[in-house]
């Protein structure tokens, strides 16, 4: 079977999903909308049976397509889910998904109540350090987790022209490191240690052009006892040939052991007691993220055509923005917030 698929949106990050599905076994992209006409027929040109239009439903109403790819700003997220909801296409939905947590519920019920599948494209569970981490700690690489530490620096927010050249809307969101970056690491320590059962959360804005926070702090407990660290600082930069491949640097400290990304996509161990040395995995500096897209686009993919199970439902995503929600409560009231 061959699943086609529809791309509503093609600004700056919708070419690393183009260039995902370009290159995808099982799939047919047959339509692309956008407002505009130069941005459309460029993302249109990789594939030979794609039409192009300016509006995304009557793009579904032409091309039928049995999956559209949402890659738009989260306030046209409603209106898109509800027009492919309406006609029993299934959904990917760039997150964030929505600008508050009641209008990301109710884009899940839309879904949810037309049977239709919804995932969001949370990509960065899907970078490749990221899962060779989750495999080396379930194969035992640290014994028990304690801790888990994430210290984002894409060093990108400094300055009035900060963001504008990919992705201008940053600048004017109310809520911005953690609705819209610090989400991603709430979904990566989730994969990765268990559920989330407080925080307590210190956030700033030291870029003034921008409406929301650039830097703060956020600490989790977790279910099991272990706790974790986000610190988030979209001004400082880190060791990297590209420092928004891995965005920052991650460290997971265990009974036995500690496992240490850096912000060149390398992953080292070190058992306790002993040298750190490292650890060789295979992977390809390719599109965004170690070609993150790719792998979330394909694990969709093969849920629907195989039957494989959806790790970033609509539902199961809502659980991340309770946490955020309870982030920006305990930035607000400068207290631990329990979940």
């Amino acid at each position: 079977m061959t699943l086609t698929v529809a791309i509503a949106g093609c600004g700056y990050f919708s070419r690393f999903h183009q260039d995902a599905w370009s290159r995808m076994e099982g799939v047919r992209v047959v339509g692309v909308a956008d407002r505009d006409p130069v941005r459309r027929k460029a993302a249109a040109s990789p594939f030979s049976d794609a039409q192009e239009f300016e509006d995304a439903e009557a793009m579904l109403d032409a091309v039928q397509p049995d999956l559209i790819d949402i890659v738009t700003p989260p306030q046209t997220h409603r209106a898109l889910v509800g027009a492919a909801a309406k006609r029993g296409v299934k959904m990917i939905c760039q997150k964030p998904v929505a600008p508050d947590y009641d209008e990301a519920e109710a884009i899940v019920a839309l879904a949810e109540d037309a049977g239709v599948m919804l995932a969001v494209h949370e990509n960065f569970r899907f970078m490749p350090w990221f899962m060779e981490t989750k495999r080396l700690m379930r194969s035992g690489a640290v014994g028990t987790p304690l801790n888990i530490s994430f210290r984002l620096r894409p060093g990108d927010g400094q300055g009035p022209e900060a963001y504008l050249s990919r992705q201008p809307y940053f600048q004017q969101m109310p809520r911005f490191l953690i609705h819209e970056t610090g989400i991603h690491l709430i979904d990566v320590f989730r994969d990765l240690m268990g559920e989330i059962t407080g925080v307590f959360a210190r956030l700033r804005k030291i870029n003034p052009v921008i409406a929301g926070e650039d830097a703060g702090y956020v600490i989790f407990d977790f279910a099991s006892g272990a706790a974790g660290l986000f610190d988030g600082n979209r001004h400082v930069d880190h060791p990297a040939a590209d420092t928004r491949m891995t965005n920052g640097v991650l460290l997971v400290e265990g009974s036995e052991g500690v496992i240490r990304l850096d912000g060149f996509g390398r992953l080292f161990l070190r058992p306790r007691g002993r040298e750190e040395s490292e650890h060789a995995y295979h992977w390809e500096d390719r599109g965004y993220g170690g070609d993150c897209v790719y792998r979330q686009s394909r694990h969709v993919v093969d849920h629907i055509l195989k039957g494989l199970p959806l790790v970033n439902s609509g539902r199961d995503y809502l659980r991340n923005l309770v946490i955020e929600e309870a982030i920006y409560r305990s930035a607000a009231e400068g207290r631990f917030i329990s979940l």
